[in-house]
């Protein structure tokens, strides 16, 4: 470990010690608040609202960590052990963040059931129309992510619309494994099917926010109970909230692929994903 991570370990751990003196009166052996997410999907949304408890509880005020299972300049998909070992290393009342596959051990590790031992984790995965994600990562990769593995590419495609083909239909042919929309998404699929993960759409986080505060909290209460009164929860999860935060915050709005997607990239789409948006609810 180097200097840095030695001192931001330091700085975590006490800025636990610190909120376990301030909650004094709660137990501490508090599951793991988990935020997985797909990418370009809303992440830093679900982070800081899942932060937003540390007002109420002896929650960390930061994140723990984040894991995705792409390294972001190489490109190279990482080992499924790392996922566990990542897993592993939480404890109790961190708050964590992930693009993490539901593959059948990690699902194990974060879905324990009541006659395995009380939950390590409360988690929640959060997603977004497919084609506000593709448009989303056409601007994140050209724009603003220069390191991405994948910003060169872009970078040497002719205009926007070549560039959205690439996001829609990914590059087969590349040496770096980046295959197209519907089967980046599939191997997130389980986390759908599981009752211990609470689903978020990220559009009703913009157009239904108090219900889905309102049912964000009710999952946690299922798990454990708070003594601060309902409503000052929901308003320290509503206030946690801050886009001028999120180094890649672009937009909260959404459909807005419909301002850039033309005829052909509407039959791209369904041709590739078009079974995809009718499972994640988005077209009958």
């Amino acid at each position: 470990m180097n200097l840095k991570s030695s001192l931001r370990a330091g700085v975590y751990s006490f800025e636990k010690l610190t909120q376990r003196l301030r909650f004094a009166s709660q137990r501490t052996d508090l599951p793991v608040l988990l935020g997985i997410s797909f990418p370009k999907s809303g992440t830093h949304l679900l982070d800081q609202i899942l932060l937003g408890f540390s007002n109420v509880a002896p929650y960390a005020k930061r994140l723990h960590s984040f894991y995705a299972e792409y390294e972001g300049e190489s490109g190279i998909k990482r080992a499924p052990e790392q996922a566990i070992r990542w897993l592993d290393s939480l404890g109790p009342r961190d708050v964590a963040s992930a693009h993490l596959f539901a593959r059948p051990e990690a699902v194990a590790r974060v879905c324990l059931s009541s006659s395995e031992g009380s939950a390590k984790f409360i988690p929640y995965f959060i997603f977004r129309d497919p084609r506000d994600v593709v448009v989303s990562h056409v601007f994140y990769v050209t724009e603003m992510e220069k390191n991405h593995v994948h910003h060169a590419y872009y970078q040497s495609l002719p205009d926007f619309d070549s560039r959205l083909k690439a996001s829609i239909l990914g590059r087969p042919d590349a040496d770096i494994e980046f295959p197209n929309i519907a089967e980046r998404f599939a191997p997130y699929m389980d986390w759908l099917k599981r009752p211990e993960v609470l689903a978020i759409h990220f559009e009703d986080l913009i157009h239904a926010r108090a219900a889905t505060l309102a049912g964000i909290l009710d999952h946690f209460l299922t798990r454990v109970p708070l003594p601060s009164p309902r409503e000052l929860i929901l308003e320290s999860l509503e206030s946690s909230i801050n886009p001028s935060r999120s180094p890649t915050f672009r937009s909260g709005k959404t459909g807005e692929w419909k301002k850039y997607f033309t005829d052909e990239h509407k039959q791209i789409f369904d041709d590739v994903a078009g079974g995809l948006l009718v499972k994640l609810g988005y077209e009958k």
